[in-house]
């Protein structure tokens, strides 16, 4: 189980790192394009999306790969499960089935591996 915890925290990280790094890296109208509710976002709110979708990607891994803090590893995993529910909420506004789904995956990956690191599999 621990190997299977560690592949979905590295595909998880590696998912939460590309968007995070796209999102605060790349100009609005080559975002919009990609992601059409952007439109209705401020680019200061898109950037700052970006902060913790990085910052849960790095926690996901340094902490338990370092055996530094490992409790931060499902820290990280229960805020990008509250993110990737908030995240729902607003697709599921703009009517974006699409992302839904996406996102509700997203969301039980990072919730199971919240579960498991707290619970049976912790460190």
């Amino acid at each position: 189980m621990n190997i299977l915890l560690w592949i979905l925290q590295v595909l998880l990280a590696a998912m939460f790192a590309m968007s995070g790094l796209e999102k605060a890296t790349q100009p609005r109208d080559k975002l919009t394009a990609k992601y059409p509710w952007m439109e209705n976002v401020p680019q200061a709110a898109v950037r700052l999306i970006a902060v913790p979708e990085l910052l849960g990607a790095l926690g996901l891994i340094l902490p338990a790969a370092t055996g530094i803090a490992p409790i931060l590893t499902p820290i990280a995993a229960t805020g990008l499960a509250i993110l990737m529910a908030l995240a729902g909420a607003m697709h599921a506004r703009h009517k974006d089935t699409r992302a839904i789904a996406v996102t509700a995956v997203l969301f039980l990956l990072a919730a199971f591996v919240a579960w498991a690191r707290f619970g049976p599999y912790g460190w």
